[in-house]
């Protein structure tokens, strides 16, 4: 069972995490399967169980699935996008700020009361001296503030970084997926050629059946012969068996990526050639630019960063500036009583203030907090040549995989060439009387394993190349 990128600062590698990718996708499957097919099917897959006609599906069209339905690639994708919310957010904290301000305030009044001025009536005062001079009190305040400091800054640079790395984390996980998809891809594709092999071996080995009886009815071979055969037709019907549960395993596997009910049936349409190897100097420049490995550990660099800018921001002084317009009146009024010289007081204005806000002692609690953030700092920057060096590492490692599976495929052809040329001769030889059984035997079993092996051999660079292109940042 497939359990499921590769290279990252935690050192986590290519087929981990195609397993861990793979086992989650397989216990939602299993704790989601009730028996009963899912109402909202897509177009395809509706057309597909309406006419019994299976689905076709190219490596392109597996991918774009998945991608919809792997919980593993749906939380990085969304971390991603919350980071990139939270960079809006930081750069929005430099931005001045307005809000809208009320409040209605009475305070039960003492019994003493104020002499009125010229035509007004006295009024009594408060029992709570701090609220103004009389029982009621209106505040309608539209207020804008702004703060200036290195911390506001540094947040703005370490919440870029962050998107910068979760975006990367994105990058990693959806690679990674690809790259599981194309090995249960073209697991799946060589299951269903071994299938075919183990039926055409089947048959062969039934006629071959017939061939002795019929040759010991004549008298030309002997009834071990027959034995022999009917032996080799037993093997063939349990490896038969065999290659058709591998069959189905697999397609349920890559089904579970693929469909909302994995038992849709579907068919697979890949090229008959595979795609060929770049050269290495095109895969080292790709790396150089586009691994992702390398974008996460960049920016959590940068990150270690903006957290030192922001530890000494602490340390720092910050200025606040506030502008308030609106009313705090006794009045809940644009325009107040008339004064005794006939002029009538505005309650409507504004005011304005200033803050500098500067640091004297903490105890040395920024200070040790700007030591903390200069040692991750540190560390950030030992992990990225970490990773530089594993990435050039993986990379001569992956493109060497890659090359000898590349080779092997060639070599792989020329045996089933050979083996199915072998077994020609050999039944040719038999018929003629100048063979043994055996002989047919041990090529028929010859010409299986060089069909599988060629199977396995595609599968192997499919899933090489894969790799490759996924340290490569190619994918």
């Amino acid at each position: 069972m497939w359990v499921g990128v590769l290279l990252s600062m935690k050192r986590f590698c290519f087929f981990g995490r195609r397993q861990a990718i793979l086992a989650s996708l397989f216990a939602a499957a299993i704790l989601s399967g009730s028996g009963q097919a899912p109402s909202n099917a897509t177009a395809p897959e509706a057309r597909a169980a309406g006419s019994n006609a299976p689905v076709e599906i190219t490596l392109a069209e597996a991918i774009r699935r998945a991608e919809a339905s792997e919980p593993g690639y749906a939380a990085a994708r969304g971390a991603s996008q919350s980071a990139a919310l939270d960079r809006s957010i930081a750069r929005a904290g430099l931005l001045p700020s307005a809000r809208l301000y009320s409040q209605d305030i009475y305070t039960q009044p003492n019994g003493i009361y104020t002499e009125g001025d010229a035509g007004q009536p006295s009024a009594p005062l408060p029992k709570f001296v701090a609220n103004d001079s009389r029982p009621w009190e209106y505040i309608a305040q539209g207020i804008a503030e702004e703060t200036f400091s290195l911390a506001g800054a540094a947040a703005v640079r370490h919440a870029d970084a962050a998107a910068a790395m979760a975006a990367a984390e994105q990058e990693i996980a959806r690679r990674g997926l690809v790259a599981a998809v194309t090995g249960l891809f073209y697991m799946s594709l060589a299951a269903d050629g071994k299938l075919a092999v183990a039926r055409q071996a089947r048959q062969e080995a039934a006629d071959f059946t017939r061939l002795t009886t019929e040759r010991e009815r004549a008298r030309e071979a002997a009834h071990a012969d027959v034995v022999k055969a009917e032996l080799e037709e037993q093997q063939r019907d349990r490896d038969l068996e065999d290659a058709q549960l591998t069959a189905e395993k697999a397609r349920l596997e890559l089904g579970v990526l693929l469909f909302q009910d994995p038992r849709t049936p579907y068919t697979l349409r890949a090229q008959q050639q595979a795609a060929p190897l770049p050269t290495e100097e095109e895969v080292d420049q790709a790396a150089a630019k586009n691994n992702p490995e390398l974008k996460s550990a960049l920016a959590a660099l940068a990150m270690s960063k903006a957290d030192v800018e922001s530890a000494w921001g602490a340390l720092m002084p910050s200025v606040g500036l506030n502008v308030i317009y609106g009313i705090d009146a006794n009045q809940f009024a644009m325009n107040g009583p008339l004064n005794p010289n006939g002029t009538q007081a505005r309650n409507l204005g504004y005011s304005t203030s200033v803050t500098v806000n500067l640091p004297v002692w903490d105890w040395m609690a920024s200070e040790h907090k700007v030591k903390q953030s200069e040692i991750r700092r540190d560390a950030a920057a030992v992990a990225l040549t970490s990773a530089q060096r594993r990435l050039i590492a993986q990379l001569d490692e992956a493109y060497a995989e890659a090359r000898a599976a590349a080779d092997q495929l060639q070599s792989l052809d020329q045996s089933v060439a050979t083996a199915a040329e072998s077994l020609r001769l050999t039944k040719l030889a038999y018929q003629g009387g100048e063979g043994t059984v055996l002989e047919v035997v041990d090529a028929e079993g010859a010409y299986v394993t060089a069909q599988n092996a060629r199977a396995d051999g595609r599968v192997r660079y499919e899933t090489a190349r894969a790799e490759l292109e996924t340290i490569a940042g190619a994918l």
